[in-house]
C-alpha cells in the first residue's frame, strides 16, 4: 500500500450530516460497520494488486460520504494502519516458510534468510527515507482525488504497453531465484518503490517492475514484492499505532477495527492467491485497462461536478 510509504492516510470517517453527541457524554465511534467492513475488504483486495490501495481508498472515502475533519484524523490515520495489518497476516500466512527462514536469519541461524532479510532491509530504505522527508509535502498535494487519477492513468498505459509486449506471463520469462539477488539489485527495486509515494502508482507494480527489471524470475519478482511489503507495512503499523493508537481506541473502540483488520486479513489471503495465478496465464494487461477504465469515470465525474 502505498500509504504505507507515507505512514498516513487523509481518510476521515465522519459520516456526512451526523448528529454531535449531546453535551457531557462521550462521543460514539463515527466509523460504523459496515465502512469498517468496505475499508477493510478495498485494503485487502488491493493491497498486493497493481492498481493502488491508497487511490482506492481515497474513493471508497469518497463514494462512503466520509468526511476529512481534523477531530477525527489521528484517529482515522491509526485505523487505515490497523486495516493494513491484515495485510500484514495475510503474508505472513502464504509466506510463512520464507517468513522463518527471515526470522532464523535475523538470530544467524539461517545463512540465506540473513541474507534475504539485509537485501529487505535495504530496498525498505530508499521510500522510508523520501517518505519522511516528503510525507508533508506529498499530503499536502498528492491525497486527492485528481493525482491518483493522473496516476491511475499513466501506469494504466505502461501496464496496457507492457502486456501488449508479451506481458509479464511466467511461460517464457526464465529468470533468477531470490538466493541470485544481489545488494545493488535490491537497492534498485528499493529505489523503483519511491515511485509508489504518490497514491494512486501502486507500490506493487513498481516493485515487481523494479524485481523484472533487475534480471529476477516472475515467482521471485512476486514474492520479493510481496516481502517487502512485510517489511514497509509492519514499519508503518508499528510507528502509527504506537503515536496514533490511543487515539484510535477512544474513538472507535476495539470492536469496529478489529473488523477491519480480519476483513482486510481474509481478502488479501485471497487476492494474493489469485494474483499469483492471474499473473502467471495473463500477464499485467488488465490491470492497466481497468486502471485506464477507473481514472477516466472517475476524470469525467470530477470534471462533471462531483464532490464527493
Amino acid at each position: 500500500m502505498n500509504s504505507a510509504l507515507v505512514g498516513l492516510l487523509l481518510l476521515a470517517v465522519t459520516s456526512s450530516g451526523a448528529a454531535p453527541a449531546p453535551a457531557g457524554e462521550p462521543a460514539s465511534p463515527s466509523l460504523g460497520p459496515w465502512q469498517a467492513v468496505a475499508l477493510g475488504l478495498v485494503e485487502g483486495v488491493t493491497e498486493y494488486l497493481p492498481v493502488s490501495s491508497t487511490g482506492h481508498l481515497i474513493l471508497t472515502a469518497r463514494l462512503l460520504g466520509l468526511g476529512d475533519t481534523p477531530e477525527e484524523r489521528e484517529a482515522a490515520d491509526a485505523y487505515a494502519i490497523c486495516i493494513q495489518a491484515g495485510a500484514i497476516l495475510a503474508v505472513l500466512l502464504l509466506y510463512r516458510r520464507r517468513a522463518a527462514q527471515l526470522l532464523q536469519g535475523l538470530v544467524g541461524r539461517h545463512r540465506e534468510g540473513r541474507r534475504l532479510l539485509l537485501h529487505l532491509i535495504l530496498a525498505f530504505v530508499p521510500a522510508a527515507v523520501l517518505g519522511l522527508l516528503a510525507s508533508a509535502a506529498i499530503k499536502a498535494h498528492l491525497f486527492g482525488l485528481w493525482p491518483v487519477v493522473a496516476a491511475w492513468l499513466g501506469w494504466g498505459v505502461v501496464l496496457v504497453i507492457v502486456g501488449r509486449r508479451g506481458g509479464l506471463a511466467a511461460a517464457g520469462r526464465p529468470g533468477r531465484g531470490l538466493e541470485e539477488l544481489t545488494w545493488k539489485a535490491a537497492l534498485a527495486i528499493g529505489l523503483w518503490q519511491t515511485l509508489a509515494l504518490w497514491p494512486g502508482t501502486s507500490r506493487s507494480l513498481v516493485t515487481l517492475l523494479g524485481g523484472l527489471g533487475v534480471g529476477l524470475s516472475l515467482a521471485a519478482a512476486l514474492e520479493f514484492s510481496f516481502l517487502l511489503g512485510l517489511v514497509t507495512l509492519s514499519a508503518a503499523t508499528a510507528h502509527d499505532l504506537l503515536r496514533h493508537g490511543d487515539a484510535m481506541v477512544a474513538s472507535f473502540g476495539w470492536a469496529t477495527p478489529l473488523l477491519g483488520f480480519a476483513v482486510a486479513t481474509v481478502a488479501a489471503l485471497l487476492s494474493v492467491r489469485w494474483l499469483v495465478g492471474f499473473l502467471d496465464r495473463r500477464g499485467v494487461g488488465w490491470f492497466g485497462v481497468y486502471r485506464i477504465v477507473l481514472a477516466l469515470v472517475v476524470g469525467l465525474a470530477l470534471s462533471a461536478g462531483w464532490r464527493a
